[in-house]
């Protein structure tokens, strides 16, 4: 069951930090960040702890706001967000070719809710990785939930050593989670990894967050928004989609399709983290919708904040509410100046063995 009453929120921030660890956790993440003096080369050696200290921070509001899927996906107009994201996950079971009896390597998989559905749209049998101990827990038990204990299941471990074997892998699907390590060297380190473990002539479909050809660095407020992305994101160092499809190839892989699909969404990706333009009175009437609406961010800083005080909440939670609002307000800046993307999708083929 989804956690997406306010009184979800409080028991789960922190995730598996000590409830009197939650601040200095907070703050020893932010110095990891450009806003907080902190640079790309230490993120990216450190991307391990970068990565399980930001989802033990905010996995709680993540899916108090968004729900149990964490990406985005292009939209139709008249298309509620849930729906966009399921009709995301199916597209990928779709270009994975997956179907029933199937095996599929989710890299990266947060708690579990596009496992979920594209085990339930293909039939398929899904392996969630994950390095998170915190979110494996909780995608456990929407497993559980789900009734898909027998064909779904999660192995921790951190995506640049797998604890797997070589070619065991019919198909693979990173999602969010795999993103958090992002300089060149771990692109490319991370899909030599994935290439490792699937199998010769099947795929690797995902969605990668980038900067567009139109990120200028020497742009202070393109640098701006791609710093603000990186702290509230998790993210270590964006690179462009130029440079992903270049590691793509560099780990082995034949790329067969790379596109910037949110390019040919009608209605903006950031459109729901932007207050102003949060869409129609019936998004704006839905849960989702008001939560990520202005009105809605404030009640839920403020109910932090009484939680907090109350001590029901570890302090530290509104700094961690904190991130979450320059999170969403990075992407708005990186989406209306068209400088970033969360959808750069790439289909790749690991070789078949020569006869």
């Amino acid at each position: 069951m989804s956690r997406t009453g306010a009184l979800h929120l409080a028991p789960g921030l922190g995730g598996k930090i000590s409830k009197e660890e939650v601040k200095s956790a907070v703050e020893r993440y932010e110095k990891y960040h450009d806003l907080h003096g902190g640079e790309a080369k230490s993120r990216a050696s450190n991307y391990a702890d970068v990565a399980n200290k930001y989802y033990d921070l905010v996995t709680s509001f993540y899916e108090y706001g968004w729900g149990e899927s964490f990406h985005f996906a292009n939209r139709w107009e008249g298309e509620t967000l849930r729906e966009s994201i399921k009709r995301y996950e199916h597209f990928l079971a779709l270009k994975l070719g997956l179907t029933e009896g199937m095996k599929v390597l989710d890299v990266g998989c947060g708690i579990g809710g596009p496992l979920i559905e594209i085990a339930r749209f293909s039939s398929a049998s899904v392996t969630g990785l994950n390095n998170n101990e915190y979110q494996i827990t909780r995608g456990q038990e929407l497993i559980s939930s789900a009734g898909l204990s027998e064909r779904c299941n999660f192995v921790k471990g951190d995506f640049m050593d797998m604890p797997l074997p070589n070619d065991m892998t019919p198909s693979t699907r990173p999602t969010r989670s795999r993103r958090r390590a992002t300089p060149l060297t771990l692109y490319v380190g991370c899909y030599r990894e994935i290439h490792r473990v699937l199998r010769p002539g099947q795929r690797l479909a995902f969605y990668e967050w980038c900067m567009t050809d139109q990120f200028d660095p020497g742009n202070p407020r393109h640098a701006d928004a791609k710093a603000e992305i990186e702290l509230g994101n998790g993210l270590t160092d964006i690179r462009t989609t130029a440079q992903c499809v270049q590691a793509v190839k560099d780990a082995g892989f034949e790329v067969i399709c790379a596109k910037d699909v949110a390019e040919d969404s009608p209605v903006p990706w950031y459109q729901p983290l932007d207050p102003d333009a949060a869409g129609s009175w019936s998004w704006m009437a839905s849960t989702s919708g008001f939560r990520l609406s202005r009105v809605g961010r404030l009640l839920t800083r403020a109910m932090v904040k009484a939680m907090e005080r109350l001590g029901v909440a570890p302090e530290g939670s509104v700094r961690v509410s904190g991130l979450m609002e320059t999170a969403g307000e990075g992407l708005v800046k990186g989406g209306r100046a068209g400088i970033f993307t969360p959808m750069f999708f790439v289909l790749a083929r690991k070789k078949p063995v020569a006869n």
